[in-house]
């Protein structure tokens, strides 16, 4: 898409409209249009990424799913489930203008906190950084690579 930055991922392809000026990209989680924007190009990516290459079940993906911690509402990327029903892993998409700093990392953390996934992945589209969270001695490894489903879910005892 011209209008939308290439990314450091395949390319696919999407179900796009036009309503009043504004371009809505087709989401197969939610199953509706929803707002294109270049976090949400990321998202869309990252999601389509994560079944076709990575073979993670889209039956198991929760799009921004919302938490209340100290009476403040707080909404992560997507949660991806196993199939025990525990969270396997947290992705958090920003917009590929946005850096990926510390700041980022602390925010995922913090949302880890409340649902304690073993796996956790920050992308912009263009650096993808995925660990592997050790809760018992706080600590994160860094993978190479982002796993395969089948990897995640056999790790997440």
């Amino acid at each position: 898409m011209a209008f939308m930055k290439a990314l450091n991922l395949p390319t696919y392809s999407f179900r796009i409209k036009d309503e009043n000026d504004k371009k809505y990209i087709f989401d197969e989680i939610r199953r509706r249009y929803v707002r294109l924007t270049p976090e949400e190009w990321v998202r869309q990516h990252m999601i389509k990424f994560l079944a076709k290459e990575k073979s993670f079940p889209l039956s198991l993906f929760l799009i921004e799913k919302q938490y209340i911690n100290n009476r403040l509402s707080h909404r992560c990327d997507f949660v991806i489930y196993g199939r025990s029903g525990k969270p396997l892993m947290l992705v958090e998409c920003k917009a590929p203008t946005v850096e990926i700093t510390q700041h980022v990392f602390d925010q995922i953390s913090r949302y880890n906190q409340q649902y304690k996934a073993p796996y956790l992945l920050i992308t912009n589209g263009i650096k993808h950084y995925c660990c592997r969270v050790d809760m018992n001695n706080r600590r994160f490894e860094f993978l190479n690579d982002i796993p395969l489903y089948q990897a995640v879910e056999a790790n997440s005892g």
